[in-house]
C-alpha cells in the first residue's frame, strides 16, 4: 500500500473512515438487537416472513388420515338443531365413536362451562318444594322427566373409562368484572416447587374458563386451546405445550390427547431445563424440550412449539358430526383414529391466520397439525443456545465486509455479498430439512446487505442524471411527488411504447357548445381555468397522469409511467373526487354569475399502448387501443342514461369491493363486441340501505327485462320512477318497453342494445 498516496489524499481518508465509522455502527446495532437490548421490528417481521417461506417450501402438503375432525358444520346444525345442542346427544355422537367406530382418543376444541339447561330443572325443583309437593301425579311426571332434563349426567356417562380430553381456556388477563374462574379445571400434570417456578418462563395467565364439574369428574382428564403466545402480526406460528396457574402446571390440548390415547401417565410428562447463561432470560436456565413418553418435543423457553403445518386448510379429513349421530361416517376412516371436536360453520367458526394460508384457518387444524408432528417428530426445534450461535454469525459476517469491501470493485463486492448470502441461506436450508432446525436469518441477511448497501451509497453519494432526465420528461404530466418517486430507480421508466394494463378516464362538462355561447372569451377562460385547475389537483392527488385537456375535456390515465397495481381503484376514487368538487365549483361560479355546470366520467381499465406518441414535429406521452375508445364511448353514454360516471366492466372487477348498479349491455359506436357498463355507488359498506334496496329492484327489472317479461319490467320500473320521478334511467327502460311491445325482438334476442352515436 502506498502511504504516501493515502496521506496526500484526506478526501479518501474521510470517505474511508466515515465508511469504517458507520459500517461499525451498523454492526453494533445489529448485536443489541440479537442480545435482545433494543429490538428491530422490521428485522422482526423479515424473520417471521422468512420462515413463513421455509414452510411454505418445505410443507408436504398431503392429507394425515390419523387425525380426523369431527364437524359441527352447517349440515350437522340443520340436522341436529342450533348450537349448542343438548348434551345427551353429544353423549350419543361420543358412544358412536368409540362403540361402533373404535376411536382411539376424542379430544374437544370446545368447553363445557355452563349447565346445558338448568332453567327446567329449577322450575320442577321448585315445584316440587311448592305446591305440588304432595301431587302423585306430578311427582310421578318429575320421575319420569328428571333423567331426560339432566342431559350434562348422560354425557359425563359417556365420557368414564373412555380417552376423552375437555378443551378449557386460560384467560391472559381478567377484567375487574368478570369472574377470575368459571368451571372446573382437570387435574394438573403436578404442583410445581418454588426452584422449578423460578426457572420457568412458561405463560402464567390470570383466570380461566373451564368445564362443569360433573364433565371433568368423568373425563379425568383435559388441556387448554388457547395461545397466549401469538406473534406480533397476528399469525399462529408457535403454540404454548404447557401454562402454569396458581403453582400448578397444566398441559395443552394435544399433550392431553398424546397421552390419553398412550395411556402416558402425568409423571412420565418431563421438562428438559438447561443451563443457560444469560441475564435476560429468567436466570441461568431455559427450557428447551418436553418429554411425553417414548415423544420428545422441541420448544422454546415459554414452552411454544413450533407448529408444523402440513398444508393449507383440510390438511385432514372431516367428518360431520351428524353423520356419526346418525351412524353414516365412513368407519374405515375413524378406527383407530385420533378425533377433535371443532366446527366449521358460519357464527361458530374458529379461524386462526397461519402461515400457509393468510385467510381464516380453521383453529381445531393448527392443534391437529401440532399432534401430527408430536406422532411424526417433525417439529422444528429452535433453541435458545441460537442467540449465541446469531451473534457469533452477525460479527463474524460483519467483521468480514467492513474490512474487504472498501477495498474490492464494485463486481467483486457484489460477488462477496452474494457468496456470503448464499452460504448463510444454505446452512439454514440443510439445518431446516436434516436436523429440523430453524436457524436465525433476518439479521445476517439484512446486515449482509445493508453493508452491501452502504459501501455503495458512500461510493457513489451523487445525484444521477436520471432525476434530472424524469422530471424533464414526466414534470409535465404527472404531480412532482411521483417524479420524486420515480427518481429512486430511473433507469426503470421509459418513454419507450409498451402495451401494459391501465385505467383511462374522460371527462366532458354537459352542453358546454350552448353555454359557452353567451360568455365572453375572457370569461369563457376563465370559467375553464377555474374547472380545469381543481379537477387537474384531485387527478394529481389519486396518483393519475394527465393525457389531455381537450377544450372543456379532461383525459387522464392511472398506471403508467409509475406502476400502480390499485390503478383502477385510485381512478374511481378520484372520478367520485371530481363529482364532489362540482358543488364548491358551482357556489364560485354562482358568485360569478356564470352558469351551473355538470360533467359526465367515463372509465375503463385494459390492455393499452402507452408511451411518447406522435410525429417527427411533436411528441406527447400518451395512451392509445381499443380499451382507449371505449373509455371514450362510456363518458358519452352518460348523457343517454342521465348517470355522472359509468364504468367498464373490467373497472368494476379490480374494484370488487363497491356497489354498482348494472346500466345495461351495449355495442357502442364502432365497436362489434358487446360490453356491460356500471354506475359505480360507493364503497359497499357506506351505501345506504335504502339506495341497495333500490339497486335491488332494479336488478330484478333488468333481468324481467333481459327474458322479455315486460309486464314484471314495467310494473318495477314504475314504481321505482314513482320514488325517483327525475331518473332519466328509469324512463329510458320504460320508453324501450313500450317500443318493445309494438316492435317485439326475436325470440333469441340477447338483450344487448346497440348505440349508434358516440
Amino acid at each position: 500500500m502506498n502511504l504516501q498516496a493515502v496521506s496526500l489524499n484526506p478526501r479518501s481518508l474521510l470517505r474511508h473512515g466515515l465508511r469504517y465509522f458507520l459500517g461499525a455502527l451498523l454492526i453494533a446495532l445489529f448485536l443489541l438487537h440479537v442480545r435482545g437490548d433494543i429490538r428491530l421490528p422490521l428485522l422482526q417481521q423479515f424473520d417471521h416472513l422468512i420462515y413463513d417461506l421455509q414452510l411454505n417450501l418445505t410443507a408436504p402438503r398431503t392429507v394425515d388420515r390419523r387425525i380426523v375432525i369431527a364437524d359441527i358444520d352447517e349440515y350437522s346444525l340443520s340436522k341436529l338443531g342450533h348450537w349448542p345442542w343438548r348434551r345427551d346427544v353429544l353423549a350419543r355422537i361420543l358412544d358412536r365413536l368409540f362403540e361402533d367406530y373404535g376411536v382411539r382418543v376424542v379430544g374437544f376444541d370446545i368447553s363445557f362451562p355452563e349447565a346445558f339447561d338448568p332453567s327446567a330443572r329449577r322450575l320442577l325443583d321448585e315445584l316440587a318444594r311448592g305446591r305440588l309437593r304432595d301431587d302423585p301425579a306430578f311427582l310421578a311426571v318429575r320421575r319420569e322427566l328428571a333423567p331426560q332434563l339432566d342431559s350434562d349426567r348422560r354425557f359425563a356417562e359417556s365420557m368414564e373409562g373412555r380417552a376423552v380430553v375437555l378443551g378449557h381456556i386460560f384467560r391472559t388477563r381478567v377484567q375487574r368484572n368478570e369472574p377470575r374462574e368459571i368451571g372446573r379445571l382437570p387435574p394438573p400434570l403436578r404442583q410445581l416447587d418454588k426452584t422449578t417456578l423460578k426457572r420457568l418462563g412458561v405463560p402464567r395467565p390470570e383466570g380461566y374458563t373451564g368445564n362443569l364439574p360433573v364433565l371433568v369428574e368423568a373425563a379425568g382428564r383435559g388441556g387448554f386451546f388457547d395461545n397466549p403466545l401469538v406473534d406480533e402480526d397476528g399469525i399462529f406460528r408457535r403454540v404454548p405445550l404447557l401454562q402454569v396457574y396458581r403453582g400448578k402446571l397444566y398441559e395443552s390440548l394435544t399433550i392431553a390427547m398424546l397421552r390419553a390415547a398412550y395411556r402416558i401417565p402425568a409423571d412420565q410428562v418431563q421438562l428438559q431445563i438447561v443451563p443457560y447463561n444469560e441475564r435476560r432470560h429468567h436466570g441461568v436456565y431455559a427450557l428447551e424440550q418436553v418429554r411425553v413418553g417414548k415423544f420428545r418435543i422441541p420448544v422454546d423457553n415459554r414452552s411454544a412449539a413450533l407448529v408444523p403445518y402440513r398444508g393449507p386448510e383440510h390438511s385432514f379429513p372431516y367428518v360431520s358430526m351428524a353423520d356419526i349421530h346418525d351412524g353414516s361416517a365412513p368407519r374405515e376412516l375413524l378406527k383407530g383414529a385420533f378425533v377433535l371436536v371443532g366446527t366449521s360453520a358460519p357464527g361458530l367458526r374458529d379461524l386462526r391466520f397461519v402461515p400457509l394460508q393468510k385467510r381464516g384457518y380453521p383453529g381445531v387444524e393448527v392443534h391437529a397439525n401440532l399432534l401430527s408432528g408430536m406422532l411424526d417428530g417433525r417439529i422444528k426445534a429452535h433453541p435458545q443456545y441460537l442467540i449465541a450461535y446469531e451473534f457469533l454469525l452477525v460479527l463474524m459476517l460483519g467483521a468480514i465486509l467492513l474490512l474487504a469491501l472498501p477495498r474490492l470493485s464494485p463486481l467483486a463486492a457484489t460477488l462477496l455479498t452474494l457468496g456470503l448470502l448464499a452460504l448463510v441461506i444454505g446452512a439454514s436450508h440443510l439445518a431446516w430439512t436434516r436436523y429440523d432446525m430453524v436457524l436465525p436469518l433476518a439479521s445476517p441477511l439484512v446486515l449482509v446487505l445493508l453493508m452491501l448497501i452502504l459501501h455503495v451509497t458512500i461510493g457513489f453519494f451523487v445525484e444521477t442524471r436520471g432525476k434530472r432526465q424524469l422530471a424533464h420528461l414526466f414534470g409535465q404530466y404527472v404531480p412532482p411527488e411521483l417524479v420524486d418517486e420515480m427518481s429512486e430507480d430511473p433507469e426503470d421508466y421509459s418513454v419507450e411504447p409498451e402495451s401494459r394494463e391501465l385505467t383511462v378516464l374522460f371527462s366532458d362538462i354537459r352542453n358546454f357548445t350552448s353555454m359557452s355561447e353567451g360568455m365572453s372569451p375572457t370569461e369563457l377562460a376563465e370559467l375553464i381555468n377555474g374547472f380545469l385547475t381543481p379537477m387537474t389537483e384531485i387527478i394529481h392527488r389519486h396518483r393519475g397522469t394527465i393525457d389531455k385537456y381537450m377544450g372543456d375535456a379532461i383525459m387522464a390515465f392511472w398506471g403508467a409511467p409509475l406502476p400502480d397495481d390499485r390503478h383502477a381503484r385510485h381512478a374511481l376514487e378520484a372520478a367520485f373526487a371530481m363529482i364532489r368538487e362540482l358543488d364548491a365549483i358551482n357556489e364560485r361560479f354562482a358568485a360569478r354569475g356564470w352558469p351551473r355546470i355538470a360533467i359526465g366520467i367515463g372509465l375503463n381499465t385494459g390492455e393499452m399502448n402507452v408511451g411518447n406518441m406522435g410525429s417527427a414535429f411533436r411528441m406527447a406521452y400518451t395512451v392509445m387501443g381499443d380499451e382507449v375508445n371505449l373509455g371514450s364511448r362510456l363518458e358519452g353514454l352518460t348523457k343517454v342514461y342521465g348517470i355522472s360516471i359509468i364504468v367498464g366492466e373490467r373497472t368494476r372487477r379490480a374494484v370488487d369491493d363497491w356497489l354498482y348498479r348494472e346500466l345495461d349491455q351495449v355495442r357502442v359506436k364502432g365497436k362489434a363486441r358487446p360490453v356491460r357498463i356500471f354506475e359505480p355507488l360507493g364503497p359497499a359498506a357506506e351505501v345506504p340501505s335504502a339506495l341497495k334496496s333500490e339497486l335491488r329492484q332494479f336488478h330484478q327489472a333488468l333481468e324481467a327485462y333481459r327474458r322479455q317479461d315486460w309486464d314484471s319490467a314495467e310494473v318495477a320500473l314504475f314504481n321505482l320512477s314513482q320514488t325517483n320521478p327525475d331518473s332519466v334511467l328509469y324512463r329510458l327502460y320504460l320508453d324501450r318497453i313500450a317500443w318493445f311491445r309494438s316492435h317485439p325482438p326475436p325470440e333469441d334476442w340477447d338483450g344487448i342494445f346497440s348505440h349508434s352515436t358516440k
